[in-house]
């Protein structure tokens, strides 16, 4: 990374507004501020860093959690006076424990977010290690990688006839089911999303 710090536009204090976004799901986790030094931290040592408004520090996200942020990419805006930084983070990046500091709605209702599917994988992680007579996913993965590939093709076959018959809301809970069988799988396989989309990535570049 090589950030030209003369082109960036620093409030009158010598920060920066900074968002910081999932790299995968483009969910917005927080937003933090930073100076130069913090991102000249950020450069050298490929983590994100902040400067603390309150305590008047620098101080590298994940310090005290140990859900340390591994800069993807950093952008800037139209007008250079903010910063966009994706992130790939194990865990919530939110001191309250949620994923996002932005858990709290205030206006409308929820609404779908390809967000939701990188939640899912995390929280299948975590039942697959809990006790087999409460969860189906640990039972599932007790059961073995064999079985589990036998449901994850007799839900793509379901799948499949659902949207051979046109029956739209057959075949959208059909899907969830085949989602959700493929997403085990992958866990116990150690496949990650990151993997899956960036492949479709690679394959989208070289068409």
């Amino acid at each position: 990374m090589n950030i030209d710090h003369d082109k960036l536009i620093f409030d009158e204090k010598g920060l920066i507004p900074v968002v910081v976004q999932d790299w995968i799901s483009s969910e917005v986790l927080m937003v933090g501020y930073s100076n130069r030094e913090a991102l000249e931290k950020s450069e050298q040592t490929g983590f994100l860093h902040f400067f603390s408004r309150s305590r008047q520090e620098l101080w590298k996200k994940g310090e005290s959690s140990g859900n340390f942020m591994e800069i993807m990419e950093i952008r800037s805006d139209c007008d250079n006076d903010s910063i966009l930084a994706k992130v790939r983070i194990n865990g919530p990046a939110c001191h309250t424990g949620e994923r996002s500091c932005f858990f709290k709605t205030i206006l409308g209702g929820e609404t779908p977010s390809l967000s939701f599917i990188k939640e899912l994988e995390t929280c299948l992680k975590e039942r697959i290690q809990s006790d087999p007579d409460k969860s189906y996913t640990a039972r599932l993965n007790q059961k073995g990688l064999a079985e589990i590939s036998k449901k994850i093709g007799e839900e793509g076959v379901e799948s499949a006839l659902a949207i051979a018959s046109g029956n739209k809301e057959n075949s959208v809970y059909e899907i969830a089911d085949l989602v959700y069988h493929l997403l085990v799988g992958m866990i116990v396989s150690e496949i990650n999303i990151e993997n899956i989309i960036l492949e479709l990535q690679n394959r989208h570049k070289s068409e």
